[in-house]
Formats: C-alpha cells, structure tokens, sequence
C-alpha cells in the first residue's frame, strides 16, 4: 500500500463492522495517489455506499472506496501502513503521535 503522505490523524469509527474490526482509517483524497497492490474483496453492506476491501488471503482490512459518487476521499487501513505502532497506548506513526477522532457512524 502507498499512500502520499503520513496521515495528519486517524478515525475510529463506532459502526458495528468497524468496532468488530477494530479499524482505524487514515483519509486521502480521492485523487488516485493512494495505491493498493494485490487483490482485494470488497464488503459491501448498510446503505451500500461504500465497499470495504479486505485480502482474500489473510482477511486484513485494507481500505474503502465510494461505490458511487465520490465523497472526494478514500480510507485507508492505518494499521497496515509502514510506520504505524501502538506505543504506550498511544497510535504513532514514524514517532509522531496521531489524533485519534472518534466518528459516531452507529447503526
């Protein structure tokens, strides 16, 4: 996964997949700079607006995607991008600590 940049912070989102998933997502805009190497199986459920890609081989969360019309960003898994860690119950990425900002997307 290649992503632009380091992510400024990242969402914990409190609907049910994503408290069962325990995902963290860093957001990018959709502008075609993140890229996803490997296959991916998308999940889609709810409201059917967005798919929820994950690897066929080990289940991993990898990011979302619009189905439709773009929201003018893209989510991606926080904890598989190089430099994420969880050190003294704080999420950091290459040092830096992350604002972690709670969405409330329950169902």
């Amino acid at each position: 996964m290649e992503v632009p940049n380091a992510p400024e912070w990242v969402a914990s989102c409190n609907c049910s997949i994503c408290r069962k998933m325990g995902s963290l997502v860093a957001y990018y805009p959709d502008d075609g700079k993140v890229q996803i190497s490997g296959e991916t199986v998308p999940y889609i459920w709810g409201d059917r607006m967005i798919a929820l890609h994950h690897c066929p081989t080990c289940a991993c969360f990898t990011h979302w995607v619009s189905t439709g019309e773009s929201y003018g960003r893209v989510g991606v898994s926080a904890r598989l991008l190089d430099g994420f860690e969880l050190r003294d119950g704080k999420f950091m990425f290459q040092g830096r600590e992350l604002d972690v900002r709670y969405m409330d997307n329950a169902d």
